[in-house]
């Protein structure tokens, strides 16, 4: 076996490659042009066009025969993360061809770079037919004339055949490498097509062959796991040795797919992609709760990140990305505070009723904005391992199904008036979608008003508003302009509060109660007996007529535009949402 670092056995594989025939490609980006998928997954996203023939490898790449080092994000395991084999960020070694070699040269490539690494293959496996797919005997036959003493296991469908990637698309059967007991090589023979019925039809055989880099390079370097190689034990050593062994890697795994997120420009926000990264950087600022020693690292690591991959992506060579953390860190610690409070409460006895466990878990997410997982993980923090995850998040999935029904019920209530549906003296919109951005405004203009008494006291109330599709107008009183720093501060306040993902929701109370409660309204505003208090988290709690979204993460990024004088002592700002 010989020993290497992550960057010599980089050359070893594409070189080996290289002289055989394949055109080295750079890896795609984390974020793929298919916009059904989030991430890039495996090495053959980007080269799925020229299995499917609607791409062309001689005229792109100059060959039928390509190989890659590619990056890769998946969430599925992100839970798992912290045992000694699961990552959200890794990189897939890979050959491709579509089309320039079959069956026999994939093989023998794998079994020759194999032998070149010095490492021993236990066995390897290949499919053994099923579900009226034949068996794949000519990968066996080729594994007997490659190496007569091998041992071959045969499996089904669910170990040795891949794809498709959706309801159509190529697929095919796969042959597998396993070393110390551990899958380093899956091949997979694209050699037919699945159409939606899920018949298969034979097309054009392609090689698709993916590698986990780090699980190669923990074998070749003789080590434990992944952990200890030189791909993350760098991280490692720079975190607080009083952390345990699983928060070191969680927190490792974190900060590396969050600084090549952040190298791709993706920005924290509350969809899609952005809201993975949110959830990374969140978890971490969680664990610097958890753990005093460790906010001066996280910057350290992250630049460590970018020393180990330098060279390898420039775009890790970007001032930003620890601004970009500092800055969503910010953020939650504005409204985080209070949710590790309330989660550090929760009792040994709470553990015991998973039912209470997840409502207390909705309680801390729905009002401070602290994400379950961020509670679990202060639990275990606390030495508490006796509950089970899944029983507690089945309750909490109740509880939210409970307020959409509740949110949905509100929205589909429809104002009349002037041929609008909806139209007050406050709200106007002309259709469905003017109706959803109205709401969405609506709701911000709430957060506004509690972010406005947060930076300038509670005396702060609302004179006037006008709300359209376009933009929101919100008058109150204030004795003079304010400055750049307060509106950011204000308008920092309202996106933080969106970023928490906060429920919306509302109760029917008597009016002497409502205002008994300590419920904000309009100082000679007529209301009738019964009226409506809206809740957002522990933020707001306003008496008012709605409508609202149902989360405060479906409101958008909010915006301040501008700032000016109604009258003495009063201001008005005008904003929109994105």
């Amino acid at each position: 076996m010989i020993i290497m670092d992550h960057k010599t056995l980089r050359k070893k594989f594409l070189d080996f490659f290289e002289k055989r025939g394949h055109k080295v490609v750079p890896s795609s980006s984390l974020i793929p042009t298919d916009p059904s998928v989030l991430f890039t997954t495996a090495g053959m996203q980007q080269f799925k066009p020229y299995y499917t023939g609607d791409a062309d490898a001689m005229k792109d790449f100059g060959s039928l025969n390509v190989a890659s080092i590619q990056r890769c994000l998946r969430t599925s395991d992100i839970d798992e993360v912290g045992d000694e084999s699961h990552l959200t960020f890794f990189e897939m070694l890979g050959n491709f061809s579509f089309g320039g070699y079959g069956k026999k040269e994939a093989i023998e490539y794998a079994y020759e770079f194999i032998k070149e690494l010095g490492l021993k293959i236990d066995y390897v496996s290949v499919f053994g037919g099923g579900e009226g797919i034949p068996a794949d005997e000519e990968s066996e036959k080729i594994w007997q004339a490659v190496n007569p003493l091998l041992e071959i296991k045969k499996t089904g469908r669910d170990d040795n055949f891949w794809g498709p990637t959706g309801d159509e698309g190529p697929c095919g059967p796969t042959t597998e490498i396993f070393i110390n007991g551990v899958e380093i090589w899956n091949i997979v023979f694209n050699q037919y097509f699945q159409e939606k019925d899920k018949t298969l039809r034979p097309i054009k055989l392609g090689i698709d062959t993916g590698m986990g880099f780090e699980r190669l390079l923990a074998t070749v370097r003789g080590v434990k796991n992944i952990f200890e190689t030189d791909l993350f034990l760098p991280i490692i050593e720079l975190l607080p040795g009083d952390l345990s062994e699983k928060n070191k890697r969680i927190i490792a795994d974190h900060l590396k797919a969050a600084t090549f997120l952040l190298a791709e420009g993706v920005k924290p926000s509350n969809k899609g992609s952005e809201y993975v990264l949110r959830r990374l950087i969140r978890k971490v600022v969680v664990f610097e709760h958890l753990n005093v020693n460790l906010f001066s690292k996280t910057e350290s690591a992250i630049s460590k990140v970018m020393e180990i991959y330098s060279g390898i992506y420039p775009e890790l060579n970007n001032t930003e990305i620890i601004s970009e953390f500092k800055g969503e860190r910010d953020k939650f610690n504005k409204t985080s505070i209070q949710g590790i409070k309330e989660a550090e409460k929760i009792t040994k006895e709470d553990l015991e009723d998973p039912i209470k466990l997840g409502n207390i878990v909705f309680h801390i997410h729905e009002s401070f904005g602290l994400p379950p997982d961020a509670t679990t993980e202060i639990l275990r923090n606390r030495g508490f391992d006796n509950f089970i995850v899944e029983d507690f998040k089945n309750t909490i999935a109740a509880r939210r199904a409970e307020h959409q029904e509740i949110s949905r019920a509100g929205a589909e209530k429809k104002f009349g008036g002037h041929g609008l549906i909806l139209d007050t003296d406050e709200l106007k919109a002309g259709n469905e979608e003017e109706l959803a951005k109205v709401t969405r405004l609506h709701t911000a203009t709430h957060l506004l008003l509690a972010a406005l008494r947060e930076v300038f006291g509670q005396e702060i109330e609302q004179r006037g508003s006008d709300i359209t599709p376009e933009r929101l107008r919100f008058d109150f009183n204030f004795p003079r302009k304010l400055s750049f720093e307060e509106l950011k501060r204000a308008e920092d306040i309202v996106d933080s509060a969106i970023a928490a993902d906060m429920t919306v929701s509302f109760e029917e109370m008597d009016l002497e109660d409502a205002k008994k409660s300590g419920a904000r309204f309009l100082p000679g505003e007529k209301y009738p007996e019964k009226v409506k208090v809206y809740f957002i988290g522990a933020l707001s709690k306003e008496l008012c007529g709605g409508p609202h979204v149902s989360k405060t993460s479906e409101i958008g990024t909010f915006i301040i535009t501008k700032e000016e004088a109604v009258s003495a002592g009063i201001r008005r700002i005008r904003a929109i949402v994105k």
